[in-house]
């Protein structure tokens, strides 16, 4: 039985290479970069062996809890790595040539779960990295403007089961996205994003 409804995705069997060749940055995807047997394994681990949190924050003085849940690896302050999400982060650095030392993975239980528009925070050591983006689960928007130019036309990127988003190391600083909420019936969907950093002052 399928997870997800994503059969015509997986069908060609070989990764689909997505450059958005944008200004100031640069953003590449690939789809089908875990195979459907991976993914699905990945998805099911996560789900259930991830000690997931809701935070709350202040909105419009009011303390509201955050639209999804979340779980923060590595680091003094993080959970320790495992085996799983170290296989994941071999794969994708192998791919990449990068060495990242963080993972924040968001939890999005249906279509109301979502996270707002935003930029990334500057990590501690006062400069930004790539970021890598990898999804688990049900197809969600991920939308992308730029933050002063209004010539530049908004992405809506369909992220899918099993594909890898890296995001340049300029990213943050000229791009803000958003994960928006839908009214359609779907399942649960699993983000992890790879960080190099000492510390990250906030998370998202």
């Amino acid at each position: 039985m399928l997870l997800f409804d994503d059969n015509e995705l997986f069908d060609e069997g070989k990764v689909r290479y997505i450059d958005y060749a944008l200004p100031d940055t640069s953003l590449v995807l690939r789809e089908q970069f875990f195979s459907r047997q991976d993914s699905d394994r990945y998805y099911r681990l996560l789900k259930e062996n991830t000690p997931w949190r809701q935070h709350s924050r202040k909105m419009y003085d009011k303390i509201l809890p955050d639209p999804r849940l979340i779980a923060y690896y590595g680091g003094d302050k993080g959970l320790e790595w495992t085996q799983d999400l170290l296989d994941i982060k071999a794969k994708v650095e192998a791919v990449c040539g990068l060495n990242f030392n963080r993972v924040l993975l968001n939890y999005y239980r249906d279509g109301n779960d979502s996270v707002a528009w935003h930029s990334d925070t500057l990590p501690a050591d006062g400069m930004h990295h790539p970021i890598a983006s990898v999804t688990f689960g049900e197809t969600r928007l991920f939308k992308v403007r730029h933050k002063t130019r209004k010539d530049i036309p908004q992405l809506d990127i369909p992220l899918t089961h099993g594909s890898f988003l890296l995001m340049g190391e300029s990213m943050q600083e000229h791009y803000e996205h958003h994960v928006p909420k839908t009214n359609r019936k779907i399942g649960a969907r699993i983000n992890l994003t790879f960080r190099i950093s000492d510390t990250i002052k906030q998370v998202y």
